[in-house]
C-alpha cells in the first residue's frame, strides 16, 4: 500500500540531503513537498496542516538547523511524527481482562471484510493460548451466517449456531452464555453490515452493545476506500465508543491515507491490519515500524517475529545439530525454502530489510514474481531426485540430471545452476565453520 508513498518521500529527501545546509527557504520547500505527498495520499487536509506543522516547529531549532547532518535530522522528525500520527507510545493491545468470557464486536460497512476478519482474528488469539467462539450476528446477508461456518470449519474454531430468523442482540446475549458454560474465554460477534450508515443499523448495534458489554468494539474498515473510511470510522465511534480500529486490504494499491488519517479523527488506535486474503494474514499494527517501512528503513523486528511464529523451534535445534552433523545439504536447503514460504509472500518479506524497497523498484519488470518463480523452479527440482542425491549432489552425472529436468519439468540447464550456486553456497559455510570468534568479527567489520 505504501509503495507510492515511500518513493514520493525518498525523492524529497533525496533532493534535501543534496543541499547540505538547511536554510529557511530549503526547509520551507522541503515541507511544501511533504505537504503535497500527504494530500496526494488522500491524507486528511486538518492531519496534514498539523503534521507539517509540528515537522516545522522541530525543524526550525538551531541544534537542526546548525548540525552536521540536518538532512538526517529532518528525516528523524518526520519519521517520529509519522509514528506519532500512527499512535507510537499508545496502546494498541486488546484489553480482555476480567472473568470470561471476554465480548469482542467487530462492526462496520458491508463489503469491507467483517466476516474473514472474525476469522482471522479468531485464529490469532488461539495461537496466544486463548479458546475464541464465533458468532454469526448477520442475519440479514445472504449465507452471512454459512461464510462465518465456513471460516470457523477451516480453521477448527467452533461457530455459535444461530437461526437466519433469529434477533442479532439474542443471538449474542445467548453466545456470551453459551461461552461461559462452556469454557471459551472469548466471544468473537460477527454483526451486520450496510452498504451505507443507516439509523437501523445503529440503533441495533447500540443495543447489542448495551446488552452484552463486549470488552473491546472494533470498527473494520477498508483501508482501500481511503477517506471514506476515515469518515465512517468517526460516525460510528459518535455511536459506540469503538476500542479501535481494523484496517483490511493494506496490500492493495491504495494511498495509505486511511492509515494516516485514522487516529487524529477518531482518537482510536489502529489495532490491527489485514495483510492478505489467507486466514493467517492479521498483524498486529506497530505504528513506529510502519513509519520506519514507509520511509524505507525496513521493519527487521516484524521479520525476526515473522520467522518466529512461522518456524517451529524444536525442528530449528534439530536442523542447526543436522547441519553441524552433515554439513549443508540439498535435503536442507529446500526445508529451508520451505519455512521462508511460510512467513508469507517474498516482496512482503522484501519491504521489511532497510532500503530493499529502492532495489525493488530499481528491478526490471515484477522482480519478486521473478524471485517467487524461481524458488518454485528449485523446490520443484530438488522434489524430483532421489534421497541419496539430495544428500550428495556429487553423484549427479548427465543421465540423473536429465532425469530430474524431465520430472521437475526444467532443463539440464537449470539443474547445472542451482547445483553451481548450491556448491558457492556450500564452500561459504565451510568457510564460516572454520573460522574462530575473533576472524569471524573482522570478516563482519570489513563488510560493513
Amino acid at each position: 500500500m505504501f509503495d507510492n508513498l515511500s518513493e514520493k518521500f525518498d525523492a524529497v529527501f533525496k533532493k534535501l540531503r543534496g543541499r547540505g545546509i538547511l536554510s529557511d527557504e530549503v526547509l520551507r520547500e522541503t515541507l511544501r513537498e511533504i505537504r503535497l505527498v500527504l494530500l496526494e495520499a488522500d491524507v486528511n487536509l486538518k492531519v496534514v496542516k498539523a503534521f507539517i506543522e509540528n515537522v516545522r516547529e522541530q525543524a526550525s531549532g538551531q541544534e537542526v538547523m546548525k548540525s552536521l547532518t540536518p538532512s538526517q535530522q529532518v528525516i528523524k522528525i518526520v519519521r517520529d511524527e509519522l509514528a506519532r500520527l500512527m499512535g507510537e507510545g499508545g496502546d494498541n493491545r486488546l484489553q480482555l481482562g476480567g472473568p470470561p468470557p471476554a465480548g469482542i464486536m467487530l462492526c462496520g460497512l458491508q463489503g469491507v471484510g467483517k466476516t474473514t476478519t472474525c476469522g482471522k482474528l479468531a485464529l490469532r488469539l488461539r495461537k496466544e493460548k486463548r479458546r475464541p467462539l464465533l458468532v454469526p450476528a448477520d442475519v440479514y446477508r445472504p449465507a452471512a451466517i454459512q461464510q462465518l461456518k465456513t471460516v470457523g470449519r477451516q480453521i477448527g474454531i467452533e461457530v455459535f449456531e444461530a437461526g437466519q430468523t433469529a434477533n442479532p442482540v439474542t443471538i449474542c446475549q445467548e453466545a456470551m452464555r453459551f461461552g461461559a458454560l462452556n469454557g471459551f474465554d472469548t466471544v468473537i460477534m460477527d454483526t451486520a453490515g450496510r452498504l451505507h450508515v443507516d439509523e437501523a443499523l445503529m440503533d441495533e448495534l447500540v443495543r447489542i452493545k448495551e446488552t452484552v458489554s463486549p470488552r473491546e468494539i472494533l470498527f473494520v474498515a477498508d483501508a482501500m476506500t481511503g477517506q471514506d473510511a476515515v469518515t465512517f470510522a468517526g460516525i460510528f465511534n459518535e455511536r459506540l465508543d469503538v476500542t479501535g480500529t481494523i484496517l483490511t486490504k493494506m496490500d492493495g494499491d491504495a494511498r495509505g491515507g486511511a492509515a494516516l488519517s485514522i487516529l487524529s479523527v477518531t482518537g482510536k488506535p489502529i489495532k490491527f491490519v489485514g495483510l492478505g486474503e489467507k486466514l493467517e494474514a492479521l498483524e498486529v499494527f506497530h505504528p513506529d515500524r510502519m513509519a520506519q517501512r514507509i520511509l524505507g528503513m525496513g521493519d527487521v523486528l516484524s521479520l525476526i517475529e515473522k520467522a518466529e511464529a512461522s518456524v517451529d523451534r524444536e525442528s530449528a535445534v534439530a536442523t542447526g545439530q543436522k547441519l553441524v552433523k552433515e554439513g549443508l545439504t540439498l535435503d536442507l536447503f529446500r526445508d529451508q525454502l520451505r519455512n521462508i514460504k511460510k512467513m508469507g509472500p517474498l516482496d512482503s518479506l522484501i519491504k521489511m530489510l532497510p532500503g530493499a524497497d529502492k532495489v525493488m523498484r530499481q528491478m526490471e519488470g515484477d522482480g519478486t514474481q521473478l524471485a517467487e518463480k524461481e524458488l518454485k523452479k528449485i523446490e520443484a527440482i530438488i522434489d524430483s531426485m532421489t534421497l541419496e542425491e539430495r544428500r550428495d549432489h556429487r553423484i549427479l552425472n548427465g543421465s540423473r540430471r536429465l532425469r530430474i529436468a524431465k520430472g521437475s519439468g526444467t532443463t539440464v540447464q537449470d539443474i547445472n545452476q542451482l547445483i553451481k550456486r548450491f556448491t558457492e553456497m556450500q564452500n561459504m559455510m565451510k568457510k564460516f565453520q572454520g573460522m574462530g570468534p575473533k576472524k569471524l568479527k573482522n570478516l563482519i567489520r570489513g563488510l560493513r
